[in-house]
């Protein structure tokens, strides 16, 4: 049973904000504290994004587990009004996957941390694989493609053979 009214739970609702959340703010300072430099809520790109890494082709979301019906402990589906409550979450989960086809589509690698594992005990680690995983992806764009120098079918002498 909800302890407020309609109205209450209705104000408390609706100034929950999406930007610079304490997890979005978490990984934002880790990130530049690391190094990385970043754009946030580009409104170009589909969904927009928390943070965006153009240099990298690389976005991240920062999900509040909650919002997005992560199958964890900090998720739990309310007890009034569940219908209404069930549907949003599935609506907010399809348009998340359609979302991260679309960066996918567009040559954007998608990352996605949830609030769970911002947790005191998880967040050194979670914060260490997020940059390891961008150093990564860094190096698989821009590292060097082999280039063609020559027809290599013929049968040439090699260096040290004598003609």
């Amino acid at each position: 049973m909800d302890k407020m009214t309609p109205e209450q739970r209705h104000h408390c609702m609706s100034r929950i904000g999406s930007r610079n959340t304490r997890p979005e703010m978490i990984v934002r300072r880790w990130l530049w504290r690391q190094g990385f430099r970043y754009r946030v809520g580009v409104k170009s790109l589909p969904g927009t994004p928390d943070i965006v890494l153009r240099q990298y082709s690389a976005v991240i979301f920062v999900n509040g587990c909650f919002w997005h019906g992560h199958d964890c402990a900090k998720f739990k589906l309310p007890s009034t009004n569940t219908e209404f409550w069930r549907n949003k979450f599935e609506r907010n989960k399809l348009r998340d996957r359609r979302v991260y086809k679309q960066l996918h589509d567009l040559g954007y690698y998608v990352l996605v941390v949830w609030e769970c594992q911002l947790e005191a005990s998880r967040r050194l680690a979670t914060l260490q694989a997020l940059s390891t995983r961008l150093s990564e992806i860094y190096l698989d764009t821009h590292q060097a493609k082999p280039r063609a120098y020559g027809d290599f079918n013929q049968d040439l002498p090699s260096i040290a053979a004598e003609p």
